[in-house]
């Protein structure tokens, strides 16, 4: 249960981050490009790399603390952190087949996935 609440806490944390970006984007750039987002995602990947070296060389960080930021902030603020992440541990690992499989498996039946459920939705109303 203390593992959920270190998600959840966090995941809350991330989510009004990101949604402040978005304002603070829209407001400096306009609404024509979805400039927060593409914020979000770059600046999550990066702090989502930052922290995990950082906690695996530097810090020795709890697993407990691994929970609660990368899952939870990092996670809430840009699930492309977590992707970014897995991306990396793929290619790190030297597995590049699986890496790129990963990378346009994700893209494609995710945004496929999206238009499925617009559609859905559309013959259901």
């Amino acid at each position: 249960m203390n593992a959920i609440l270190l998600v959840a806490s966090g995941g809350a944390i991330g989510s009004v981050a990101r949604y402040l970006v978005g304002i603070l984007m829209a407001r400096i750039l306009g609404v024509a490009f979805p400039w927060g987002t593409l914020t979000v995602n770059i600046v999550g990947g990066l702090l989502m790399g930052l922290f995990i070296e950082l906690l695996a060389r530097r810090f020795e960080g709890s697993p407990e603390l691994r929970l609660f930021v990368a899952i939870g902030v990092l996670g809430g603020f840009t699930t492309f952190s977590s992707f970014s992440l897995d991306f990396a541990v793929l290619w790190e690992r030297g597995d590049l087949a699986a890496a790129f499989f990963y990378v346009l498996a994700s893209v494609i039946l995710s945004i496929g996935a999206l238009f499925f459920g617009l559609w859905l939705a559309r013959i259901a109303a």
